[in-house]
């Protein structure tokens, strides 16, 4: 599409509400590691990969205290998440929670970050690989 025609003589006006990203919620998710403070995300979407993360950080320590979905027109709006990293209990995850979303890795370089966390070989990295035909070979 081009452009747009509106007919009439009368100014547009009114809202829209504009529905969180999962693909910029997921990054900003897995920053919560960074910091022991914190970090407050409202307008997420109610999605598998969502919640698959919130999952993949309480197996890492974080906190999350999901509150209760707040309506338009307020300061925020959609799902509110309260991620609080201030121990971080584990530095891998199971298989089981990185196999289900390609997005798992997002939380390699804060964990690394924040923990320091260093292991023989790349066995850290293949912990936080979701399963993939074209993951790096076991040899690293």
């Amino acid at each position: 599409m081009d452009r747009i025609l509106i007919r009439g003589g009368s100014p547009l006006s009114g809202t829209i509400k504009i529905g969180g990203a999962k693909n910029a919620a997921l990054p900003l998710m897995a920053a919560s590691l960074l910091s022991d403070e914190p970090l407050i995300l409202a307008n997420l979407p109610d999605l598998a990969d969502i919640t698959a993360m919130a999952n993949l950080l309480v197996q890492h320590g974080v906190a999350i205290d999901i509150g209760a979905p707040v309506e338009a027109g307020a300061d925020r709006s959609g799902r509110v998440f309260e991620l609080s990293a201030r121990h971080i209990t584990s530095t891998t995850a199971p298989y089981d929670l990185v196999r289900k979303m390609r997005a798992s890795f997002l939380v390699l370089g804060p964990l690394v970050a924040r923990r320091r966390a260093r292991r023989k070989g790349c066995a850290a990295l293949r912990s936080c690989f979701p399963a993939s035909r074209s993951a790096p070979p076991r040899t690293c």
